[in-house]
């Protein structure tokens, strides 16, 4: 048997180009057979599957692609988890999953109730621990609260003492005499002295629940860091070829201005973050990938297809619509479908004193009336030419 030359296979990929299959499925097979040694008949064999594959796999005219796509996603939903999951030796460090992240997504909530990032770091600063540490030390928040053992409130003198730990400080790249500096908005009208490791703020308030409430403002203080970035996390990347820092809390405009973080990679969970920053196209991708990324965690298997419905239906006017009456389904031209969905003699009601139109062009409004639905078979209008059927009735008749 005869194996196969490139002149060959580039012949044979024509073919399938004129017989319909898209250019980048074309660009996977040569990628994926031109390192092969295959012969003639294993090659003919390979491309005919992959065509009838391909064609089986095409939507058929009209068909319900939306009701497939809810079907697809909505059923594997009901097989997830309502758990969060931790992540290992960190308190408190969770990130919603399963049911309830696909809930957020579809909903389009303004917050997440986990929000996270993924930052990647630039060659120089992801190949070593201590290097990455450096970026770590520059975006973790760091509150007045963290660095000290306590904050005394001196009745006698009427003064706030901040006793700080020196070693935290240390760890955490921070210099003590620059704090006298972060913390001089709160000496009002008094003054501010640093005694060894302790802050000593005279406000010149003689009041005790004044001093009280300065008290509390201080130790919310962020000393340093990139604001909403409660905690980060250094891990090796899946690969393990560099180190990446995952954080609780997010801020993707702070911290994509951090020097040794790339911008082009790093990731947030927060679709309205990412639509603020990078735009609507970047905003659907991410609902894309978040979606994907929930399925897969669940071991469920949802043809990509559907997520893209669902993402380009979200984001087709423009900004991130939810599914739901406040979003899609509130929005829709036709009465009987937003009524079919929810609060249905509010929205018959305000139909009626508005004078809206109801044009019958959809399919819930089709099953309320009673008539066939415009969708698969339902679309094909035939037509009937009563007197060109005559004719030939007379013409076979001679």
């Amino acid at each position: 048997m005869a194996k196969i030359t490139s002149q060959f296979l580039e012949q044979q990929l024509e073919i399938m180009k004129k017989d319909g299959i898209p250019e980048d499925l074309i660009e996977k097979i040569r990628d994926k057979i031109k390192d092969e040694e295959l012969e003639k008949e294993q090659l003919e064999y390979l491309l005919n599957k992959i065509f009838i594959n391909y064609n089986n796999a095409l939507v058929e005219t009209s068909e319900p692609v939306g009701t497939v796509a809810a079907q697809s996603i909505g059923e594997p939903g009901t097989q997830m988890t309502l758990k969060t999951f931790h992540y290992a030796g960190v308190e408190e460090f969770s990130v919603t999953q399963g049911l309830p992240r696909l809930i957020e997504i579809v909903d389009a909530r303004r917050f997440p109730s986990t929000p996270a990032m993924e930052v990647y770091l630039i060659d120089e600063y992801n190949e070593t621990e201590e290097k990455a540490i450096e970026v770590h030390n520059r975006i973790e928040q760091i509150r007045i609260e963290q660095i000290i053992s306590d904050v005394d409130l001196d009745f006698v003198n009427w003064q706030i003492v901040v006793n700080l730990i020196p070693e935290i400080c240390e760890r955490k790249g921070i210099d003590i005499n620059d704090i006298p500096e972060i913390l001089k908005r709160y000496k009002k009208k008094g003054t501010i002295k640093r005694e060894g490791n302790s802050i000593i703020i005279d406000p010149g308030i003689e009041d005790l629940q004044s001093l009280q409430k300065l008290r509390e403002k201080i130790l919310k203080k962020v000393v340093k860091g990139i604001r909403g970035v409660k905690r980060g996390l250094l891990t090796p990347s899946d690969d393990g070829k560099e180190w990446v820092i995952k954080t609780e809390g997010t801020n993707l405009q702070g911290v994509t201005q951090i020097d040794g973080v790339d911008d082009t990679r790093s990731v947030s969970n927060h679709i309205h973050e990412i639509e603020k920053l990078y735009g609507i196209e970047a905003a659907r991708q991410t609902i894309i990938l978040e979606s994907q990324k929930v399925l897969e965690q669940q071991g469920l298997d949802v043809d990509l297809r559907h997520l893209l419905i669902l993402s380009d239906l979200m984001c087709y006017s423009g900004s991130i619509q939810s599914i739901g009456r406040h979003g899609i389904s509130g929005s829709k031209s036709s009465v009987f479908a937003r009524a079919a969905f929810e609060v249905t003699v509010n929205q018959l009601l305000d139909a009626g004193l508005y004078g809206e139109e109801e044009r019958l062009l959809g399919i819930p409004e089709n099953v309320i009336v009673g008539q066939i639905s415009p969708i698969g078979t339902g679309r094909v209008n035939v037509m009937f030419d009563l007197d060109a059927n005559l004719e030939i009735l007379k013409q076979n008749k001679k």
